[in-house]
């Protein structure tokens, strides 16, 4: 297979086009540099969602030379990264976005659930509810249920059912929180205040695998027969290829 060879002067347009824009790039004055970081971030976003990596990765290296001051930009690295599956960079690159937010409660959300899913779920946990606690933030009822999903996982239902509530405090009619709160209250025992839960769930949302799954546990619990069978007749009705439908028919025959 033949090298390709280009002509000296065809190399010569080539140089002297990549001087004049490194030369255009260093008169930009700090406006213009932060400006034109911007746009290369917005670029790496929109190639990562279309999952064009590579271009991803030069657009926002280059936003990272051109403003690296930015929790915008820093935030699009950490999400790169992350993608690349390169931690080390990743959890940098967040870690620099939380600095740099100072009041932006996406930001904080967004880092911190990064860290809840790496594991670092007590730091993850202490942005959440900086997050939360902005003025600026629109939901800080999420904040507070991804701080709930946070303690549970790091063994702590007490912490988790004190947020959650917080967020229904916030949104009593909130999906989310009525869940978890339903599932958390049957994992400690406390079953009658999971059936509520449970049926303020089920008057706001549609039914899921999940829920009826939940809800025949907690109706065995309370020792209500009937509707535990009502709850496994619509599951197995609605969802027989669920993972939960499978999990209800081992149970049913272990009761044999």
């Amino acid at each position: 297979m033949k090298r390709l060879r280009l002509p000296l002067a065809v190399i010569v347009i080539v140089l002297a086009t990549v001087q004049a824009a490194s030369a255009a790039e260093k008169s930009l004055n700090r406006e213009e540099r932060a400006q034109a970081a911007l746009i290369n971030t917005q670029l790496g976003m929109t190639y990562m969602r279309e999952g064009n990596l590579q271009a991803a990765r030069e657009k926002i290296e280059k936003a990272l030379e051109q403003n690296p001051r930015t929790a915008e930009t820093q935030m699009a690295a950490g999400f790169l990264y992350d993608r690349l599956g390169d931690d080390r960079k990743a959890v940098s690159h967040y870690d620099q976005a939380a600095r740099l937010a100072e009041d932006n409660p996406d930001v904080l959300n967004n880092v911190a659930v990064y860290l809840c899913r790496k594991g670092d779920k007590k730091r993850g946990e202490e942005y959440f509810l900086q997050a939360a606690g902005s003025a600026l933030y629109r939901t800080p009822e999420v904040a507070y249920a991804n701080a709930g999903r946070c303690a549970r996982a790091d063994g702590r239902p007490k912490d988790a059912e004190q947020y959650f509530r917080k967020a229904l405090a916030i949104r009593p009619e909130w999906p989310d929180a009525l869940y978890q709160l339903a599932e958390l209250q049957h994992e400690m025992g406390k079953d009658l205040p999971a059936r509520g839960f449970l049926q303020r769930y089920s008057a706001v949302a549609p039914a899921s695998p999940a829920s009826l799954w939940l809800g025949y546990r907690i109706e065995r619990a309370l020792g209500d027969t009937a509707q535990a069978q009502d709850y496994a007749r619509r599951l197995k009705a609605d969802f027989a290829t669920s993972e939960e439908t499978g999990a209800l028919l081992e149970a049913e025959q272990s009761q044999k």
